[in-house]
């Protein structure tokens, strides 16, 4: 099976113009996607005193920036925006970007930043409601054929509301993110076009993807409607002594994390790792970076070895 391979700056720091150069490395070097994460402050923290740039803003930047890659967020958090005015600045980034936004939601997790912010962390359950109501209503006000939107929902209510102009595809694809088996892969069978499993490895990120198509047969969906991708860290070295810098990084970040969802050591190495992913169905591969300045080197390798 085919895998492209994205981009995916999973912490929003810096510096900058680091970033800057990310995203333009996805689209100079073959990657066809570049999304951001949705954070206020430094997530998870490592002080709490990291710079943390605003999602929706970052990928105004990369779209202005890049010609190619599909430009995206994995995830936007449910509950930070109202889905109208998420839905009216994509609907903007999308026509400044010539058609390639796509839209990612998740329920929310970071309760400490939540609390930082005022903003109510209620649980599991109720924030699962959320989130499938928010899908809906972001279909709505995609649909170039609802020209007018209502809905009436226990959270979010549209009242002849309008969104113009609509997006420059017929379906803006919405992402659904996360691992819940009970909630959130059910709702990504009902609403997504797409679903990433972050940081998991080939494993159980292939567990998760049968679950997934188990809930594609409750819900009557076809499975192959749904675009199945995962995110990984991204810790290698073109070489030796770069990948014992990339393992210092990953320990200072995640050096207790039982999770596998990283690739280490060099990109010859991370072949292995890459090809059972592939194996277990992953349609994309987004390598997340977090803290930079990030290796040029090693990314520089990891395209021409491993994306070609």
């Amino acid at each position: 099976m085919t895998m492209t391979f994205g981009i995916h700056i999973g912490h929003m720091g810096g510096p900058l113009e680091e970033m800057r150069r990310l995203w333009q490395f996805a689209d100079a070097y073959g990657f066809d996607w570049f999304s951001a994460s949705d954070h206020f402050q430094e997530s998870p923290p490592q002080g709490g005193d990291m710079d943390c740039y605003e999602a929706t803003t970052i990928m105004t930047a990369a779209a202005l920036e890049t010609r190619r890659v599909r430009i995206g967020c994995l995830v936007l958090c449910v509950n930070y925006r109202n889905p109208g005015v998420l839905a009216a600045a994509l609907t903007t980034i999308d026509h400044l970007s010539g058609g390639r936004v796509e839209c990612g939601i998740g329920a929310g997790w970071h309760e400490a930043e939540h609390r930082a912010f005022g903003i109510p962390f209620d649980r599991i359950g109720a924030r699962e409601d959320r989130l499938e109501e928010y899908a809906q209503v972001l279909r709505k006000l995609f649909d170039p054929d609802e020209k007018i939107s209502s809905f009436t929902g226990t959270h979010f209510q549209l009242d002849d509301a309008r969104n113009n102009p609509k997006p420059l595809r017929r379906r803006l694809p919405i992402w659904i993110g996360g691992r819940g088996e009970k909630r959130t892969l059910r709702a990504a069978a009902r609403w997504a076009d797409g679903w990433n499993g972050p940081y998991i490895g080939p494993e159980e990120w292939k567990r998760k993807n049968a679950v997934l198509d188990d809930w594609c047969a409750k819900e009557g969906r076809d499975p192959r409607e749904i675009t199945r991708t995962v995110n990984v860290g991204f810790y290698l070295g073109a070489d030796a002594r770069g990948a014992a810098r990339g393992e210092a990084v990953y320990q200072s970040h995640f050096g207790h994390d039982a999770r596998t969802g990283f690739l280490r050591g060099t990109p010859a190495r991370a072949a292995e790792l890459i090809a059972a992913y592939r194996e277990a169905g992953v349609q994309r591969l987004n390598i997340g970076l977090r803290q930079g300045p990030y290796d040029w080197d090693a990314l520089r390798a990891f395209a021409e070895e491993v994306v070609g």
